[in-house]
C-alpha cells in the first residue's frame, strides 16, 4: 500500500480530511464532502502504535467537543475514537447528540438517567448501538473474507467484558485480517479476529 501522503499529494482535500492534510505538510483546497476511504482510517489507527502504550479505562472529565485522554493511554474504544477524528469525525459528538435525541435506545448498563459526553462514547456496547443507528451494521462471519480494510468487529471476552477494533489490510498467512485494537498493552496489530466470540460487524463512513 502506498503511504498516505504519496497518495494524498497534488489531489484536493475533502473538508473532513483538511487537519489531515496539513499535518503532513500537503496544499489544501476544500471541495465537497465524501465518504472517508477506509485506507485512511486504518493509517490513523496505526499511527497510534507505539504512541498509546498503556491500557488506562479510568473515568476522566473531557472537553466538548474533541475531548480525549493523554495519546500515552486509552481503552479499545479510544483506538476508534483517535482514528475517526483524523477523518474530521468526532465519535464523542455524535454519540452524545445521537444519545441525547434517542436516550431510550441505548443500553442502561451504568445507572445513568442522562447521557454523560465524557464517557458514553467510550463504552463499546454504545458504539454498537449508535452504530447500528447509522444503518452500519453487517452480518458476522466466520469467513475472512466478509471483512475489509475499516471494518470495525465487537467481540465478548472471556472475561465478560465487550471489545472493539479495526480491520486492517494486513492478514495473516491463512488470509486473516489482522486488527487494530487496545487490549491491555497499547495499540497494536495482532490476529485477533476470530479469537473471541464476535458479537458485531461494522462499516461507517458518513457522508457528512
Amino acid at each position: 500500500m502506498r503511504p498516505l501522503q504519496d497518495r494524498l499529494q497534488g489531489q484536493p482535500l475533502p473538508r473532513w480530511l483538511l487537519p489531515v492534510g496539513l499535518a503532513l505538510g500537503l496544499s489544501a483546497s476544500p471541495t465537497e464532502l465524501c465518504a472517508a476511504p477506509p485506507d485512511l482510517l486504518v493509517e490513523s489507527a496505526l499511527a497510534q502504535i507505539g504512541v498509546t502504550t498503556s491500557y488506562d479505562g479510568r473515568y476522566v472529565r473531557l472537553p466538548y467537543p474533541g475531548g480525549d485522554v493523554p495519546s500515552d493511554r486509552g481503552v479499545c474504544t479510544d483506538v476508534l475514537i483517535r482514528a475517526y477524528r483524523h477523518l474530521g469525525i468526532d465519535l464523542q459528538q455524535r454519540v452524545h447528540q445521537d444519545m441525547s435525541t434517542a436516550w431510550t435506545a441505548y443500553p442502561k448498563l451504568w445507572g445513568l438517567e442522562t447521557p454523560d459526553r465524557n464517557i458514553d462514547h467510550r463504552r463499546v456496547p454504545n458504539l454498537q448501538t449508535f452504530f447500528a443507528r447509522q444503518g452500519a451494521s453487517l452480518p458476522p462471519s466466520r469467513e475472512p473474507g466478509a471483512y475489509r480494510p475499516g471494518d470495525l468487529v465487537t467481540w465478548h471476552l472471556p472475561q465478560g467484558l465487550p471489545h472493539i477494533g479495526i480491520v486492517s489490510h494486513t492478514r495473516a498467512p491463512n488470509g486473516t485480517p489482522l486488527v487494530i485494537h487496545n487490549i491491555g498493552q497499547g495499540t497494536r496489530i495482532e490476529n485477533i479476529l476470530f479469537r473471541y466470540r464476535i458479537t458485531g460487524h461494522y462499516r461507517y463512513f458518513p457522508e457528512e
